[in-house]
């Protein structure tokens, strides 16, 4: 049994080693036909500012501190002795797992929570799902400041951009409406909703009814409670706060990079409406959906090459997301942790 298993280990370490060679190949050989200038994109690196780049840095990790202070403003109906710090530190740690695990890396955060607040898991996924729909309308309102700046402005969006451009007042009015609606029937009509949500799936085995009956319940109290105390006009006072800053990111990282460090106030807007709205419709952290519309707005929209804009596009995708990473393994380590624990967690928690 011990020879069988060291011969299946080295047609592995045999296999893997084949499949890196290859994909090393591939590389190499889209490297060497792609046209890319290399040499253009280790240039948007040179001369860089950074008492700007580490001022967008330190914008950032507030945030982060920033959503704790909402978060717990949803806890404490359930916890009113819930500590601001400790949701800090969970927070860190799950947008840790964001990019480490993609999107089941979301699901980390309401889970260390629900942990160390000691509150039912589907009501911090209930906390979560209302600051998806707040961050949401703040992004649309975002977009919609840019929609109407582009007409002032004089910018020309090329074709990959006049196909959204045509459609964003549809989209805008229709994202917006239902981002309201549900928060209105959640916070309003829970009760009812809840009833004919649970008469239609009756087809269903019981089990399946009593789950998502507990998780309608768990969603129900966590928006109903904001209708407690000016919870909900708390809400919005926070994520206002939050995306402020995060406007005041993107400016000192425009700052930073002599390409963009002339951008007006209107272009930073202009370009965080489309980049934001790439971002909350695509996969978090690494799944791409931020830089793949950074490159396509500061191309199409602003003119650049490809390679100072995916330049750009990698350098805003390491202060927003990357920056806290040293900080989430630091404090998981701390709290003692075990990465691949979590990693089970957030893929069963899915």
């Amino acid at each position: 049994m011990p020879i069988a298993r060291s011969s299946s280990s080295r047609r592995t370490l045999v296999i893997i080693a084949i499949v890196l060679a290859a994909i090393a190949a591939f590389v190499y050989y889209r490297w060497r036909t792609s046209g890319f200038e290399w040499s253009l994109f280790i240039a948007t690196f040179r001369d860089v500012h950074w008492f700007w780049l580490g001022l967008s840095a330190a914008l950032v990790m507030i945030t982060y501190y920033g959503r704790a202070l909402r978060w717990q403003v949803m806890v404490r109906p359930l916890r009113p002795d819930s500590s601001t710090w400790r949701i800090f530190l969970c927070t860190v740690i799950g947008f840790t797992a964001i990019v480490f695990f993609g999107r089941a890396g979301e699901l980390v955060r309401p889970y260390l929570i629900s942990v160390k607040e000691r509150v039912p898991f589907s009501s911090q996924m209930a906390s979560w799902l209302l600051e998806r729909v707040l961050d949401l309308l703040m992004v649309l309102v975002i977009f919609g400041v840019a929609l109407a700046q582009i007409q002032r402005t004089g910018l020309t969006p090329g074709p990959h951009l006049k196909l959204v451009l045509q459609a964003g007042g549809t989209v805008l009015m229709l994202a917006g409406g239902a981002c309201l609606a549900l928060l209105v029937a959640f916070r309003s009509f829970g009760e009812s909703m809840n009833r004919r949500i649970l008469s239609a799936i009756t087809f269903l085995p019981q089990r399946h009814q009593d789950r998502i009956a507990k998780l309608l319940a768990a969603f129900t109290g966590g928006f109903g409670s904001t209708r407690a105390g000016g919870f909900m006009s708390l809400l919005f006072a926070y994520s206002v706060v939050e995306w402020l800053l995060l406007v005041g990111c993107f400016i000192c990282i425009f700052r930073a990079f002599p390409a963009t460090e002339h951008f007006s106030l209107t272009d930073v807007l202009i370009f965080m409406g489309f980049v934001s709205l790439g971002s909350a419709i695509q996969i978090p952290g690494v799944g791409g959906g931020m830089q793949v519309a950074a490159v396509v707005v500061l191309t199409e929209l602003f003119g650049m090459s490809l390679e100072v804009a995916t330049g750009l596009a990698v350098a805003l995708w390491i202060v927003t997301f990357v920056v806290v990473v040293p900080f989430g393994l630091v404090v998981a380590f701390r709290e003692g942790i075990n990465w691949r624990n979590l990693k089970h967690v957030a893929e069963e928690k899915q």
